[in-house]
């Protein structure tokens, strides 16, 4: 994590600072955390801890731990993969929206074309990076590109009420070595063309089949963190 300079919004920038961690895994399931701590971490006072605690514990992301502080709460398959099979219908009707609304304006889908082969170059640009925030932000990015291109904005504002959670489910991903960053951009880019030429139903399964195959990876990787919590508590 990093040190808070600006004074304005602090509250805010506190939140962000831990949910980030918690999203990249600096900040693991289950690890406990303190006010104390992280205040010193942050070079802020516990107050603005104190209240950024409380809006994490409301959105489910660190639960009360005793005398011992508070814990950043596991991943919960069930509900990720829940999550995840809403997240796949959305994707393909965006994707397949998107599509459909270019294929009647060449302005918006010049326009579409610019933007999205810009984020296509700049998330394959991060593949020999390590930084997993900015790897996270970048795919974002991408799908928020899709919702924002369909025109219905209650695809997004669907989507962000549980965008946080799908942002750690990410970072558990991109984290693992279950899946390839080069694979994932390849996707996000055949779902592109697709939407560019104009092919709505392909675009609809190329973006359903991306959300999928992300639910079965991270099936993949929590199950091998479940029996490795299990081989250590043995």
């Amino acid at each position: 994590m990093y040190k808070i300079d600006a004074p304005t919004q602090l509250i805010e920038q506190v939140y962000h600072a831990i949910l980030d961690a918690i999203c990249t895994g600096s900040l693991a399931p289950n690890a406990k955390i303190t006010q104390e701590g992280l205040a010193e971490q942050l070079g802020v006072s516990r107050q603005p801890i104190l209240q950024a605690f409380q809006i994490l514990k409301r959105e489910g992301f660190i639960e009360d731990a005793g005398r011992k502080g508070v814990m950043v709460t596991a991943l919960d398959p069930l509900r990720l993969m829940q999550l995840y099979q809403v997240r796949s219908v959305l994707d393909g009707l965006a994707a397949r929206t998107s599509a459909e609304r270019w294929s009647h304006d060449a302005e918006l889908r010049a326009a579409g074309e610019r933007e999205g082969l810009a984020l296509v170059a700049a998330g394959r640009d991060l593949a020999d990076m390590s930084d997993l925030s900015a790897r996270i932000r970048a795919d974002m990015d991408f799908h928020q590109f899709i919702y924002r291109s369909c025109g219905n904005p209650m695809v997004g504002e669907t989507t962000a009420l549980h965008w946080q959670h799908i942002r750690r489910a990410m970072g558990a991903i991109l984290s693992s070595d279950v899946r390839s960053h080069i694979a994932v951009w390849d996707e996000h880019a055949a779902i592109l063309q697709a939407m560019l030429d104009a092919r709505p139903a392909v675009a609809d399964k190329l973006a359903r089949q991306h959300a999928e195959s992300a639910a079965e990876h991270l099936a993949h990787v929590l199950t091998g963190e479940h029996y490795a919590g299990k081989r250590k508590q043995a």
